[in-house]
């Protein structure tokens, strides 16, 4: 009778207007399969041997999973996060010896006629085990150092199994709950690095020809930034702003200097300019360590130094680290290449299907591009482009619109949780979220490298559509027992 009762309380208590968003996008996400999948030569409403009929499978299992894991004592996932995660990462392991290579890629474990990526099933163990170490006794990221490591450790093991399954998509999927981590405490700082470094990777990849100094345009334009970092820094983050003057009239100075000799044509040679000219601001930074709280300042020296290290090692990761089809990605995403024929097509493609739907869009069924075959892959990673052009930027916004609730819903769900573990886990569901619907749409319309990252609830696969529903109930079991939280 208790059970019963208990039951009874957590569907009173959970949140259908969360439940009723999931369902519209799963069903919105059948609809767009059926369409990107739809055949005129064999046309039939429903066939279980097509990729629509095989998913309203998957759905209907996802179904079922959400009503099993909300008949589940919500203390289990607390309880036994660190067991989940042990085994998640087991299974990793194991894939790694025994899937078998499928485009280039061992992740995907195949049993018989069905076919399951453990990487996507990962990500929910991942976020338990991260919400345990923070609800731990007493735990603060910023206490001490070995905090830090253990959860940098939860996030990154994971990741490292998978790159070695060469499932670079799903491995950086990860790298989004650093957005839980900053949540929690970590310093903006850490996010600006992370900023810096897509920045200046991006800029020395994409400008190469040489400018001035001996140095490509890229390396220069970072050169200055680092500076201008540099400044931005001991002004703001050290509150040092006699110090930041001092420095940014030294940084002027040296430039014109420099100007001035190029042009009487003497030959500067452009790293001795900026490494002498960074140099002596560091040293000089160094010097104020004794006069001012030094560990601010030791800080700032430190990620210069880094920066500067990081603009070195750019050109050596992408040359001799990234492989050929890696590089060409990038290079067609930055508009260095076009490549229209090869690593190119599916991006020209997915823009020119998603500009003809105008604004109102062609109609469902009456796509060309979908039902030409011209994308590639678009019931998959590129199924975005179906709905931009059968629905055009009105269905567009609306599936937009649609994320938008889900994600800042799952946001007020995590500020409401009275424990550390259920608002945890629930950012982590958000950031999830957000870091999958940016990069795939990114993809689809050619902002962003194409790295098979799958839009949440609409492209076509059980193992991506599970791991969603799996991450999504367990923080809606958490939260409609959030007032029995209390009692305990």
């Amino acid at each position: 009778m208790e059970s019963r009762n208990t039951n009874s309380s957590v569907f009173r208590n959970l949140d259908w207007f969360t439940v009723v968003i999931y369902v519209l996008l799963v069903l919105a996400g059948a609809v767009s399969i059926y369409a990107a999948s739809y055949d005129f030569d064999n046309a039939s409403i429903v066939s279980f041997d097509e990729f629509s009929g095989k998913q309203l499978r998957w759905i209907g299992l996802s179904f079922v999973a959400g009503m099993v894991i909300m008949l589940i004592d919500f203390r289990v996932y607390e309880a036994y996060a660190y067991p989940i995660y042990i085994v998640m990462i087991l299974l990793l392991i194991v894939t790694i010896f025994v899937a078998p290579d499928i485009k280039g890629s061992r992740s995907w474990l195949v049993m018989g006629p069905m076919s399951l990526q453990p990487a996507e099933f990962a990500k929910f163990a991942t976020a338990l085990a991260l919400a345990k170490l923070f609800s731990s006794y007493n735990f603060s990221l910023n206490a001490k150092a070995s905090n830090y490591a253990k959860a940098l450790l939860i996030i990154f093991l994971p990741i490292v199994l998978i790159l070695a399954q060469k499932e670079t998509g799903s491995a950086l999927a990860y790298l989004a709950l650093f957005f839980v981590l900053y949540r929690e405490g970590m310093s903006g700082l850490v996010l600006t690095a992370a900023l810096c470094m897509v920045v200046f990777f991006v800029t020395t990849i994409k400008y190469t020809e040489t400018a001035v100094f001996g140095i490509s345009s890229g390396e220069l334009a970072v050169f200055f930034m680092i500076e201008a970092l540099m400044v931005a820094l001991i002004w703001v983050y050290c509150k040092l702003p006699s110090v930041a003057q001092i420095l940014l009239l030294w940084f002027l100075g040296t430039g014109i200097l420099a100007w001035i000799l190029g042009m009487f044509d003497i030959e500067v040679p452009g790293l001795v300019y900026f490494l002498s000219a960074i140099g002596v601001g560091v040293l000089y930074c160094l010097l104020n360590c004794f006069k001012h709280p030094a560990k601010p300042i030791l800080l700032t020296v430190g990620a210069v130094i880094f920066a500067v290290g990081f603009l070195f090692s750019v050109n050596k990761v992408f040359n001799d680290v990234l492989q050929p089809h890696q590089q060409m990605r990038i290079k067609v995403s930055l508009g260095i290449e076009d490549d229209l024929r090869g690593a190119g097509y599916n991006v020209n493609q997915s823009k020119i299907a998603i500009g003809s739907g105008g604004v109102a869009g062609k109609g469902f069924l009456n796509g060309t591009q979908t039902k030409l075959k011209y994308v590639p892959e678009q019931h998959t990673d590129f199924i975005f482009c179906t709905i931009g052009e059968e629905e055009g930027f009105i269905g567009s916004t609306a599936v937009l619109l649609l994320f938008l609730i889900l994600i800042l819903r799952v946001l007020a769900i995590a500020e409401r949780q009275p424990t550390t573990f259920g608002r945890v886990y629930a950012y982590c569901v958000a950031s999830y979220l957000i870091f999958h619907i940016a990069i795939n749409i990114g993809m689809v319309i050619g902002l962003c490298p194409v790295i098979g990252i799958p839009l949440p609830f609409f492209s076509y696969g059980g193992s991506s559509l599970w791991g969603f529903t799996f991450l999504l109930f367990i923080m809606l079991r958490i939260d409609a027992s959030r007032r029995e939280h209390l009692s305990y």
